[in-house]
């Protein structure tokens, strides 16, 4: 079995975000950029997989700059055995949007026969949680969103997903797309030995019109603000006065 794993290079977790005195958008200027969080949670699945013995190979594809070649090297340090870089944009602001990457993605997944993807639910910079589904479309393939366990069971993968009640357990028919939640797995921290493998293994540069697709933006930002800072809290002192004010001020009993 061969999986492909999308990965997104985003502003690292632990940065502050700074918006840009003029609005435009967000200052990435000097900034930490790193993997994005659940794209890492995918990567550590895939090498469990194939330490496991039911997967053959993983693929790690990153679209968007060229500096994203850092991120791709950190999931070959974890464990990859190669990976395609897709070069859509020249410009670090301009962030490539959920179908056209998902566009691409079934291209890259086309080409290389893969038979699982495994990405992220979502990208931490936009939020957008949208591409796993749309390539799922694309392909004509089953899915499954929100992974919190993974399992594959021959020609079925066995996933537990997070829902609003509560756990859900599944069976989807392979090939599939699954993208994972935060409570997966715990993803390994790559060793010395394995980032200096990783400048060794292949990696493979292509564009967006070697796919045919197009990554002209359907959407345009009109502005970027920071979001208000909260409110103080208030202290009450007995039951009745928070009832009183749940339903007086805040309005929501």
């Amino acid at each position: 079995m061969k999986v492909l794993v999308p990965v997104k290079r985003v502003i690292d977790y632990n940065v502050k975000v700074r918006v840009k005195a003029d609005g435009s958008g967000v200052d990435l200027a000097n900034v930490k950029m790193s993997m994005n969080p659940f794209d890492e949670i995918a990567v550590e699945q895939a090498i469990r997989l194939k330490e496991a013995g039911k997967a053959e190979e993983i693929i790690a594809v990153s679209i968007g700059v060229k500096q994203a070649q850092e991120t791709l090297r950190t999931a070959l340090a974890m464990g990859a055995d190669r990976a395609i870089l897709v070069i859509a944009s020249d410009d670090v602001h301009n962030d490539i949007e959920p179908l056209a990457v998902a566009k691409i993605l079934k291209a890259v997944v086309e080409a290389e026969g893969a038979d699982l993807v495994l990405c992220g639910k979502q990208a931490i910079d936009n939020d957008m949680n949208a591409t796993g589904q749309m390539l799922s479309a694309l392909l004509g393939w089953s899915q499954a969103t929100f992974a919190s366990e993974l399992d594959i069971d021959g020609g079925q993968a066995v996933v537990t997903r997070e829902v609003d009640g509560g756990l859900q357990t599944i069976k989807v028919s392979m090939p599939t797309v699954v993208t994972v939640d935060l409570r997966l797995n715990e993803p390994r921290y790559a060793s010395l030995p394995n980032i200096m493998k990783a400048k060794k293994k292949p990696l493979d540069e292509r564009t967006a019109a070697d796919y045919g697709v197009d990554v002209t933006p359907r959407l345009s930002v009109l502005k970027t603000t920071e979001p208000a800072g909260r409110k103080a809290g208030v202290k009450v002192a007995s039951v009745e006065e928070l009832i009183a004010k749940l339903k007086d001020e805040a309005g929501v009993i």
